[in-house]
């Protein structure tokens, strides 16, 4: 009891003094006030996604444009002057056992009649499907291993395969199987029409059970649990249907379902996560639900805003690349981020309204409930943590960032391109048929480099380059230059000594760029460009490195001006994009170390290490960056709301670590878990992704933010809200504090919830 008032009204009071007025809280309040009004909304908007969906969405397709790229100009010769031979490419891959050989009598005939089989009416093109236009004979084309064991040919669709195309795909691999199976020899496909769909749901499942666990642990009760899964399941359900209206408008690739459901789980916890822990504390306090609903979106709800425009802020900055593939991941991924944002700050509070002090039922047995008052949440781990850091800060500080800097740098190792087939899982079958054309016809040989030449006047020029590259080391052989009808363009495909993910692989294609095709072309006017699966991702990664710069220049500095806003402060602005960029290094270091040079690969399911693609760095990058500024919004928001409250710096970090550490504690582990769960995936692509996000989310918010930044907000003291007067004035007054009145209200008394349709 305090001056004759008991310890809990004293906290009613307070918790009435501080409540928040502005515009947002007004929208909030109003979402609070009229539950049912905003349900129903929500339920109009998710039915008309659902026909619109129906009726304009489109499919997803794989799309990879490089402007002004050899390999680009390259790809728009062969679609211009080879029309005809458009359709995607099933290689068909035959073994017989170790020791025997393809040409016996009874293995041939099988061949041969899988072949025609082929070329029957039952895989004819229809106008609806996809179908073989032509298909090659081992034995006639003499692609036959010199111990005869292995051989191949090629099936030819009349169409580019896309995913809607998987079914004749996978009817020509069970009709060839079929065939030469009785007969001994194994069956395998490669080539650009194999390519499995990346599967989702078990990922997301375990995800979902492994945040459910932390809930429950944060919580104590199956209610406070249940609605941020709720939440994020209904977020990110509406972030697909946009993506497939967004991709009845434009191309949008196939990986990009994966990311939207990786961020989407991830923030869509995280960010009801706090908003429902500010919601319970407040009703502990105190409050109405309705005052608790409305106060927990104008306080929690305010860092979610400025936490997912940090997002859209980083994302909008992959256009710079000027890789329209890799701006749309980014918007994609970012879509969920999108939804969770407006749920959050609508829907969630509505449904908060209506649960009221039920949002406490169905305690978990054994656990001890949570005393979310004031008293208590100073005696928490994680409140002591913050009072320990700030009593041996300068310490914490010096050893934590020197031990961040040499983890960073071992980015640099980094060798950004193509993993080829040979490093994804054994169980498909294009890792299968990968391996046994290495064994029987070199490692180069799945991954031949194509030398597009644009003839013009001068006809020999094919003949110039292939001269010049049959006497080139690390050349294992090259072919005949092709010519189109017209004899305009001619292709000569060369094939290196080498696997197409090897380093010496892109050695081979500078020197072709830098040194054949140069002397080839210099005494003509023809062109000729270097094109190929290597030297595309070399194109990307020197259109990254070139753009990189201006990408950082203005993500940073963009979300500097944000969070200066935000906090009135340029030393916390400053410190948010530095150690932001100390996170994103630590993971890139990590995923080389792992991916690239070997460093534990076998917890990926991984068994062969390659370079890191060249697009993940980037879009990776662009995630992190709003993610991890989440994580110092949420927690700079309650330090900073100390601090205004009248608490010096030291005070204010320890009392808004003790307020709100927990929470970050729990958020983190959850979106690192929901994250690292992508690891188990088949596709390697989105294991690289699981595991950078996984590894700097947690590095972020458990070191960085939990640890270092506290640690050196105490080392400045004061000095961490300065701001020059000129920038004070120029800065719109938008702060993540929110406006209060500062005057005392009475409680309304506690209303019925409204019924559907009632003001």
């Amino acid at each position: 009891m305090t001056n004759g008032v008991p310890e809990p009204e004293r906290e009613r009071r307070a918790a009435h003094e501080r409540l928040s007025t502005g515009g947002l809280s007004r929208w909030t309040r109003a979402c609070a006030r009229h539950p049912w009004r905003v349900v129903g909304t929500w339920l109009g908007i998710v039915a008309l996604l659902i026909v619109a969906v129906g009726a304009f969405g489109g499919s997803l397709k794989d799309e990879f444009e490089i402007p002004g790229s050899d390999t680009q100009r390259a790809t728009d010769l062969i679609e211009s002057e080879f029309a005809a031979e458009q359709g995607g490419v099933l290689n068909l891959v035959f073994a017989a056992p170790e020791g025997e050989r393809l040409d016996t009598p009874e293995r041939q005939a099988a061949i041969e009649g899988a072949i025609e089989r082929l070329r029957t009416d039952e895989f004819a093109p229809t106008e609806d499907e996809a179908g073989i236009e032509n298909v090659g004979d081992p034995f006639e084309d003499e692609t036959i291993s010199d111990d005869g064991r292995i051989g191949y040919t090629e099936a030819q669709f009349d169409r580019i395969i896309f995913e809607e195309d998987r079914e004749a795909v996978l009817a020509v691999q069970n009709a060839v199987r079929e065939e030469v199976e009785p007969a001994g020899i194994t069956a395998e496909f490669n080539g650009d029409a194999e390519f499995p769909p990346i599967e989702q749901g078990v990922q997301e499942l375990l995800g979902l059970m492994a945040a459910l666990l932390v809930l429950l642990i944060v919580f104590r009760t199956v209610v406070a649990a249940s609605v941020p899964l709720v939440l994020a399941i209904t977020a990110v359900l509406s972030a697909f249907m946009l993506l497939f209206l967004l991709a009845g408008l434009t191309d949008i690739n196939t990986i990009t379902p994966l990311l939207v459901s990786m961020i989407g789980l991830g923030v869509g916890i995280d960010y009801s996560l706090f908003i429902v822990t500010r919601f319970r504390q407040l009703l502990h306090e105190g409050l109405s639900p309705e005052d608790a609903a409305a106060e927990a979106g104008a306080s929690a709800g305010r860092a979610v805003l400025f936490a997912g425009a940090t997002v859209a802020i980083s994302v909008t900055g992959l256009a710079f690349f000027g890789l329209d593939f890799v701006t749309k991941l980014g918007i994609g991924s970012a879509l969920g981020v999108l939804t969770t944002v407006l749920i959050a700050n609508s829907l969630l509070l509505a449904i908060l309204r209506l649960l009221g002090h039920k949002i406490d039922r169905l305690k978990i047995p054994f656990l001890r409930p949570i005393d979310d008052s004031e008293a208590a949440r100073e005696r928490t781990l994680v409140a002591r943590w913050g009072r320990w850091v700030t009593r041996h800060h300068k310490p914490v500080f010096v050893v934590l960032l020197l031990a961040g800097l040499v983890l960073a740098s071992t980015s640099g190792l980094v060798r950004l391109g193509a993993s080829d087939q040979g490093t994804q899982p054994d169980e498909q079958t294009a890792r299968r048929a990968y391996d046994l054309l290495a064994e029987g016809f070199g490692p180069g040989f799945n991954g031949p480099i194509p030398i597009v030449v644009d003839v013009n006047s001068d006809p020999e020029a094919p003949q110039r380059i292939y001269d010049g590259v049959s006497e080139l080391a690390g050349v294992a052989s090259a072919g005949e230059p092709q010519f189109n009808d017209e004899e305009t363009v001619a292709i000569v495909f060369v094939t290196p000594d080498f696997a197409p993910q090897d380093e010496e692989t892109g050695v081979l294609v500078d020197q072709l760029r830098e040194e054949v095709v140069p002397a080839a072309t210099a005494d003509g006017d023809a062109v000729a460009y270097v094109s190929g699966l290597n030297a595309a991702f070399k194109d990307i990664a020197d259109r990254i490195y070139e753009r990189l710069p201006l990408f950082l220049l203005y993500v940073i500095g963009v979300t500097f001006l944000v969070l200066a806003m935000a906090f009135r402060s340029i030393v916390i602005s400053l410190t948010a994009a530095i150690t932001t960029l100390l996170s994103a290094f630590i993971g890139f270091g990590v995923l080389t170390l792992v991916i690239q040079e070997g460093y534990l690969m076998g917890l990926t399911g991984l068994d062969r290490t390659g370079p890191i693609e060249t697009f993940v760095p980037p879009i990776a990058f662009a995630i992190l960056f709003g993610l991890s500024m989440d994580y110092m919004v949420f927690i700079m928001s309650r330090i900073r709301e100390e601090h205004v409250h009248g608490l010096r710096t030291r005070e204010a970090v320890e009392h808004g670590i003790a307020a709100i550490g927990r929470v970050v504690v729990a958020a983190a582990v959850i979106m690192g878990t929901v994250f690292a769960a992508f690891i188990l995936t088949a596709d390697r692509i989105s294991k690289e992704f699981g595991l950078l996000l996984a590894v700097a989310i947690l590095t972020d918010a458990l070191v960085v933010r939990m640890t270092l930044v506290p640690a050196f907000l105490t080392w400045m003291g004061e000095k961490s809200w300065y701001i020059p007067r000129w920038l004070d004035r120029l800065l719109p007054n938008l702060t993540i504090e929110p406006p209060h009145d500062g005057e005392w209200r009475e409680a309304e008394p506690e209303r019925p919830v409204e019924l559907a349709g009632r003001p």
